[in-house]
């Protein structure tokens, strides 16, 4: 869920009076991006990721044009999708609520995180805010699940009490890594491509999540909220007993695949989430608030995974976040609420990358 993102209606922590800018697609301050692309238009849609052969989208949506009153997941291709005409083909059940989708090796089959087994309605949506601070919700009834690529469940790849999502996968096709509240706290798991041999990762207390691989299958890239004082930790432990996370502070954190060598690569105060490796492996992209006045205006940065080099890399007034970069390096997938004509809709656009 990038909780999502399962995450979870991310996209809102980009509301506020100041409304997506108007008829922008792209700004002239993103030299990074030679052309862009907006592929939806309309509803809430995050998290796309690409299939092995670049070929395709998968994603998660509310828009009750597709018959998605909570998050679905949903399959496009590039060359050729017009989802501006035609909904995207749905690949979840249409039942509860799903997340953090992922193609698995050979595009042929996906996985991604859902309620549906819990019930078929939508799960109740909590307040947005508590004490004016934002939250997730953390539903213990999300579990991770295999289909075919036009739907068809296969197989149930974790069955534990509590919450189970944010699965993605190792670009060697090996392994899966996914957040897990099997031992009282979030903690990042990874299991093999068959849902064998799980083993934790992590064991901070705090919340960890969103992780991914680096493109040699090597390291992971997560985001993480570590609690500090007492009173901090008390107010983590009686939220997420309630099955809530406040995202408002998060930075970003490296180790190997097998949780060693940890390092913290942010030290930004704020919201840094969402971070995905660039093709080099040496840097992460990534979405943050942290030059923002208020809560929300969230911006794409690039730095390195030592902490150096910090960049700006989308110029948006609103929010910019999920970026993503197809495995050929070329092109970056990314939500915003840049041109969505006035409204909170949150939108994918595809841009193609230039270094």
């Amino acid at each position: 869920m990038i909780i999502l993102l399962a995450i979870i209606q991310l996209p809102v922590l980009a509301q506020s009076d100041n409304k997506g800018d108007q008829g922008t697609i792209k700004y002239p301050q993103e030299t990074h991006f030679k052309n862009i692309r907006q592929l939806t238009f309309g509803g809430d849609n995050a998290e796309a990721y690409w299939s092995f052969d670049d070929s395709r989208l998968i994603f998660q949506a509310t828009n009750k044009a597709w018959d998605a009153e909570c998050d679905q997941i949903f399959i496009t291709t590039i060359a050729g999708g017009n989802m501006q005409q035609n909904a995207p083909l749905r690949v979840s059940t249409g039942q509860g609520r799903t997340t953090c989708s992922y193609f698995m090796p050979g595009d042929s089959t996906i996985l991604y995180a859902s309620t549906h087994e819990h019930d078929a309605a939508c799960p109740h949506k909590p307040p947005r805010e508590i004490d004016g601070n934002y939250v997730w919700p953390v539903y213990d009834s999300y579990d991770i699940y295999e289909a075919d690529a036009q739907g068809r469940m296969i197989k149930k790849l974790t069955d534990t009490p509590g919450y189970d999502a944010e699965a993605t996968v190792s670009p060697k096709g090996d392994k899966i890594v996914f957040t897990s509240m099997r031992s009282g706290d979030l903690e990042l798991y990874t299991m093999d491509i068959d849902g064998t041999n799980v083993r934790q990762i992590t064991d901070a207390l705090g919340y960890d999540g969103g992780a991914f691989f680096s493109p040699d299958g090597k390291q992971l890239v997560f985001r993480a909220s570590r609690p500090q004082s007492p009173e901090e930790i008390a107010r983590y432990k009686e939220l997420l007993a309630q099955g809530l996370v406040m995202p408002t502070e998060m930075e970003l954190f490296v180790c190997d695949a097998d949780g060693t060598n940890l390092r913290q690569v942010t030290h930004l105060g704020k919201a840094n989430w969402s971070p995905f490796f660039h093709p080099s492996g040496d840097k992460i992209i990534f979405s943050s608030n942290h030059a923002g006045e208020k809560g929300f205006k969230f911006n794409l940065y690039m730095i390195n995974t030592d902490g150096t080099g910090l960049k700006q890399i989308t110029y948006d007034g609103v929010f910019d976040a999920f970026p993503v970069f197809s495995n050929n390096g070329k092109y970056l997938v990314f939500s915003s609420n840049r041109n969505n004509g006035g409204t909170y809709d949150t939108n994918l656009f595809l841009a193609e990358w230039e270094d």
